[in-house]
């Protein structure tokens, strides 16, 4: 049997895993136990602690949208949401774009001050609303990317024919692929951490693509989506997410259990777990589709994309742009994001780079506050 390299990118964020991890394990153990013993806390107490983490951890809720709002419209594979302000006056709505990565689409609307759509909402936005993703079931198992536009092509026609558009992580791209298709429908749009060259700067989730699909072969995705009836975990992709970067993982536990008796703490500890821990699959069709076009083949900026006959041409893309990435994110490299503005042709391109990872781009307090808001406030200036 012929050995087979592992990539570089894999084995050195492999090893920075494994000292973050001992780090983090030595942190976590320290805090817990000068905790402990600066409030001359019983032995026995330790065991009512490692209790009470176990109970913590194991917990498992579904996760909600934190904002009201009504379900305006319902298709097999979505929901239409509606934020938007009984008296909201504004010409152009807004529509946000989900992942569609085996997580709930309430990430948009996290929790109380973590939430895209209350601060759309804060910086002048009134006509707000959110596509929904829902899980793959039997029946929309062979969705195709065309069925995801068409259910876009509709909420538009219902929102006005034009709309600012707003897309993290995977619905980014798709947010790019549709304004490509319909410039004329969208009047600006903002992807946040998401790729539109998959290739482009150290995308560790490419590496993974390479061991897994060696000479271009996508047969083990292919035997995942065939023996889950179709559809592809959720539980799958928890996993890869997991394991792109393991110590983060360690260390909210070792956190949880340094930090066991500051309900502050648990109660961030469970809102997170609540979200990223509840899994839905995702349409077999489609993701096989992405797995094969976007992140193996790079179409999107190689201009061989096509999609319902039609190629994709980035340069169909002449609406302002707003591009935000993460400093430190690993699943999306900024030069990914960025690359829209190579191949559109917007007058107007604003590039922006929040401190932080991947989902703190969506919902931490400071990439909200200092890169949300200012582009939500200019998206609001053109949209009265």
């Amino acid at each position: 049997m012929r050995a087979t390299s592992c990539p570089p990118g894999i084995a050195s964020a492999g090893l920075n895993s494994v000292f973050a991890s001992y780090g983090a394990v030595v942190r976590g153990t320290a805090e817990y136990w000068a905790s402990f013993f600066e409030g001359r806390r019983a032995p026995l107490d330790a065991v009512v602690d490692l209790l009470d983490y176990f109970s913590e951890a194991a917990r498992r809720d579904k996760p909600t949208w934190a904002t009201a709002n009504d379900v305006m419209a319902e298709w097999p594979i979505a929901r239409l949401r509606d934020f938007s302000a009984p008296d909201a006056d504004t010409e152009i709505a807004t529509l946000l774009l989900p992942p569609q990565a085996g997580h709930d689409s309430c990430i948009v609307d996290f929790a109380p001050g973590q939430s895209q759509i209350s601060c759309a909402r804060d910086s002048g936005l009134d006509r707000v609303y959110s596509l929904d993703w829902k899980p793959g079931t039997e029946q929309t198992k062979d969705a195709s990317i065309e069925h995801y536009l068409t259910v876009i092509d509709d909420v538009v026609e219902r929102l006005g024919g034009r709309v600012n558009l707003v897309g993290d992580c995977q619905g980014g791209w798709l947010a790019v692929i549709y304004a490509a298709l319909r410039s004329g429908a969208v009047a600006s749009l903002v992807i946040g951490g998401a790729p539109v060259d998959f290739h482009a700067g150290e995308p560790l989730i490419h590496d993974w693509l390479r061991v897994l699909a060696r000479n271009g072969d996508l047969g083990s995705y292919r035997r995942i989506v065939r023996a889950n009836a179709g559809v592809l975990p959720g539980e799958f992709l928890l996993g890869g997410f997991i394991a792109l970067q393991p110590e983060s993982e360690l260390e909210r536990q070792i956190q949880l259990l340094a930090h066991i008796r500051d309900p502050e703490h648990v109660d961030r500890f469970r809102t997170f777990e609540t979200w990223f821990k509840h899994t839905q699959p995702i349409p077999g069709a489609f993701y096989l589709w992405i797995v094969e076009h976007l992140f193996q083949k790079n179409e999107l900026v190689a201009g061989t994309l096509r999609v319902g006959g039609e190629r994709v041409d980035l340069a169909a893309i002449t609406c302002p742009l707003h591009l935000i990435a993460g400093a430190t994110d690993h699943i999306t490299p900024a030069a990914q994001v960025y690359a829209l503005a190579n191949y559109a042709r917007s007058a107007e391109v604003e590039q922006r780079l929040a401190p932080g990872g991947h989902l703190g781009l969506f919902m931490g307090h400071e990439a909200l506050r200092e890169q949300w808001t200012p582009v939500f406030a200019a998206v609001a200036g053109r949209s009265a």
